[in-house]
This record gives structure tokens, C-alpha cells and sequence, in this order.
């Protein structure tokens, strides 16, 4: 069984309610106590990181997060990033893990945060609209691939823990978002899409895209 981490973002939501559970605990508040402990269940699953492993093979692309293809398409070269013209949408539920990890092993060679709407993020309008990370990064073979951190509807804050320059590795964790949101992953025009709409995609772990051979 794959091991399960907890992503320490979340004590500062879980631990509230655990308290609030103890105190209606210690006064009958039944019903208080079980919503309460209730809520806390809910943000421990909410708030998990599991270990993953996914394909070591250079040319595989792993997805930057846990949820459902929503959007493949085709872009205008530049719009996003020179070289890169194909887009794969990926919407995270609250009942998704929502810490987001490298695709690709290489060097975050541009980094932009966008201040923006916390629209409904299923909208493709979501992608240029909403509040948003931009992370680029490219590898030994100077394949480069990019992806956003959309905030969502409910989404309250992108983390990203990562910075411009730094090397990560495949499936290394460079942040999260809190509460629903969207992750966009581009591609350049060789990159074969290895996923298709409505397919349930794991962060880390499913292949979405495939590059050189």
C-alpha cells in the first residue's frame, strides 16, 4: 500500500477543529462535537500526500496533479510559452489531492504569479482569468514543459514552494491549493497526449504526456 503523508499546510485548519471537537466533547455539545469532528476528518483527507512513484523513463511526462481531464487543445505558440502548443486541463475537486509535483526532472527556468478572479475553474476562460502560478521548466535534453496553479472557486491560497533557478526532480512537490482549483499542463507540438477527456488523472503518477523517444 502507498504510503500516506499528511501536507503540513493543513494543521493550520485541522487543528482548530480538533480542539473545537474536545471542548463540545468535554461539554456535551453531542452534536457540536460531531460536527466538528466531522469538518476534521474531512481536512485530514483533504490535506493528504501520498508517495508516489511513478514512470522513470525520460520521455514520459507525469501529471502535475491529482483529478479529471477536463480541457485538450490545441494553443497559438507563444501564448503561454514559446514552442509550447498543446494543453491539457486537469480539475481538482476537494475530494482530490491538491499538493501538485513536478512533471518533468530539470530546471524551473521562469516562475510568474498573476493576480486574478477566483472564478468556476472548469471554464476554459479560468486559464487567463483567475488567479494563477506560472511554472516552466526544462530538462537535460532542453525539453521544456510548462504548467499553472489556477485558483479555483473556493480556493484561498496557491502555494508554491519552489523558486525560479532551483532543479527539481520528476514527482518532487512544489506546492498545493487550498480547496479546489485547476492545474493546466503545455507541451510542445512533438508531445503525444496519452490521456483523453474525462479520464481520472493521479498526481505523479499518471503519464498524460510523451516526448522524443
Amino acid at each position: 500500500m502507498p504510503r500516506v503523508r499528511f501536507a503540513p499546510e493543513g494543521w493550520l485548519f485541522v487543528i482548530p477543529m480538533i480542539i473545537l471537537a474536545a471542548i463540545a466533547l468535554l461539554l456535551q455539545w453531542y452534536a457540536a462535537a460531531i460536527v466538528f469532528g466531522g469538518v476534521a476528518a474531512f481536512l485530514l483527507n483533504f490535506f493528504r500526500d501520498p508517495h508516489r512513484r511513478g514512470s522513470e523513463r525520460h520521455v514520459d511526462v507525469l501529471s502535475p496533479a491529482d483529478g479529471t481531464v477536463v480541457q485538450i487543445r490545441d494553443v497559438p505558440d507563444g501564448e503561454v510559452w514559446p514552442g509550447l502548443t498543446k494543453q491539457v486541463s486537469i480539475f481538482m475537486s476537494v475530494f482530490d489531492v491538491h499538493v501538485n509535483r513536478a512533471p518533468i526532472g530539470g530546471r524551473i527556468v521562469h516562475y510568474r504569479y498573476e493576480a486574478g478572479k477566483k472564478g468556476v475553474t472548469v471554464a476554459h476562460k479560468s486559464s487567463s482569468d483567475n488567479e494563477q502560478n506560472l511554472i516552466v521548466i526544462t530538462d537535460a535534453r532542453g525539453v521544456t514543459v510548462a504548467f499553472k496553479q489556477i485558483a479555483g472557486l473556493l480556493a484561498r491560497r496557491i502555494v508554491f514552494d519552489k523558486k525560479e533557478g532551483d532543479e527539481v526532480g520528476r514527482g518532487e512537490r512544489i506546492g498545493m491549493i487550498k480547496f479546489g482549483s485547476r492545474v493546466d499542463a503545455f507541451f510542445p507540438p512533438e508531445a503525444i497526449i496519452k490521456v483523453k477527456m474525462r479520464d481520472k488523472v493521479k498526481v505523479a503518477l499518471t503519464v498524460i504526456a510523451e516526448i522524443g523517444s
